[in-house]
């Protein structure tokens, strides 16, 4: 995930602020996540969205993001989970173009990334690092099918 987003990679291992990956969203999709950021950070919702990055090789790559924010007990956000999938290839591939946005809903695969979200950041506190592993590879695989849906519903108005 670094290197989408032109980040040192070690330093991402201990934690950079979010400005620093901000910078390398696509200036034409930039404020557009930034507003969804913030107003999912202010309302502790969350959000679902693809966007363009310049990757730390200088190519742009299309991520489909799905993400929320925990609060403190006054209500201001303090951190932040999600997951993030390269979907450069389903771009190029479905001749798609132009800027989308996805809106998140009820459905099951919805509520299952919403919960895994939740599981990951409870696993991260317990430091262990193979149900982390397992947590992080369920996140991808729900990435992954969150990608391909979108795909099929693109598809699905194509027609």
């Amino acid at each position: 995930m670094a290197l989408l987003f032109d980040v040192d990679p070690e330093q991402a291992e201990v934690g950079v602020p979010l400005t620093a990956y901000i910078s390398a969203i696509h200036a034409d999709d930039r404020d557009r996540v930034l507003d969804l950021i913030r107003r999912s950070a202010k309302e502790g919702s969350s959000y679902l969205t693809e966007y363009r990055v310049i990757s730390a090789d200088g190519q742009t790559r299309w991520v489909l993001a799905r993400g929320r924010f925990s609060a403190d007990h006054q209500g201001r956000p303090v951190g932040g989970g999600g997951i993030l999938v390269d979907i450069t290839s389903m771009w190029m591939s479905e001749g798609t173009s132009g800027d989308a946005m996805l809106c998140a809903g009820e459905a099951p695969l919805d509520r299952a990334a919403e919960h895994a979200i939740a599981a990951q950041e409870a696993i991260a506190e317990l430091r262990d690092p193979h149900l982390k592993a397992q947590a992080d590879a369920l996140l991808i695989s729900l990435g992954r099918k969150l990608a391909q849906r979108e795909v099929q519903d693109r598809r699905r108005h194509m027609n």
